[in-house]
């Protein structure tokens, strides 16, 4: 029986600044929305939202997170055991915002759908921040801190047709959550750059 061996160099190069930059974008994009209303949601404007999502946090997580998949699993390029936790997450959230930015082109739907969503994506946002303060990479860590927040408002946001108060709240903090996040992970794609360009050492 004749098998094949495919052998690739170990890579220092992981594409974390790609799902970096398209989440980064993504949180903004929606977050200016949720906190200050601008711009104001309307059909034209959701369905533009909507492809921003589906290609941006959607697209670039999704594959920053097979190609970490296939570097981990199949290849060897990657050896860093806490890139499987980014893999799982690029891979999981990229698919999500698919889900996110259809559901916005395609208009209104009842928000309590996302319950149980908002609570498997806190658990992986759990997950996230436990492995990397584990593997003691702090500013990694407080991108899942902060998406664990994000998720919690959201839980929050998807009361609204039962609670419309408790939702508009969870509304304007997911917006804030949002905006948060998505600087700190454009930092993050700034730093990631940096490092694995020139040696500087944003985020040591």
């Amino acid at each position: 029986m004749l098998s094949t061996t495919v052998t690739l160099p170990v890579s220092s190069f992981p594409p974390l600044a790609l799902g970096f930059m398209g989440l980064g974008t993504g949180y903004l994009i929606f977050g200016l929305q949720e906190l200050f209303g601008y711009p104001k949601r309307n059909v034209e404007n959701d369905v533009a939202t909507g492809i921003w999502g589906i290609w941006l946090p959607g697209f670039f997580q999704l594959v920053a997170g097979l190609f970490l998949f296939a570097g981990l699993t199949l290849f060897g390029t990657f050896t860093a055991a806490p890139l499987y936790m980014a893999a799982l997450a690029f891979t999981s959230y990229g698919i999500h915002w698919f889900a996110i930015g259809w559901i916005r082109i395609r208009g209104k739907s009842d928000s309590r759908i996302n319950v149980g969503m908002t609570i498997a994506f806190t658990a992986i946002s759990v997950l996230g921040t436990l492995v990397f303060l584990g593997a003691h990479d702090d500013p990694v860590a407080g991108v899942f801190i902060g998406l664990i927040c994000v998720y919690v408002a959201d839980l929050v946001a998807s009361m609204k047709p039962d609670l419309p108060k408790v939702g508009s709240f969870g509304e304007r903090a997911l917006g804030f959550f949002h905006l948060g996040t998505g600087l700190w992970l454009l930092y993050m794609m700034f730093a990631v750059t940096l490092d694995f360009t020139i040696g500087y050492h944003w985020i040591t």
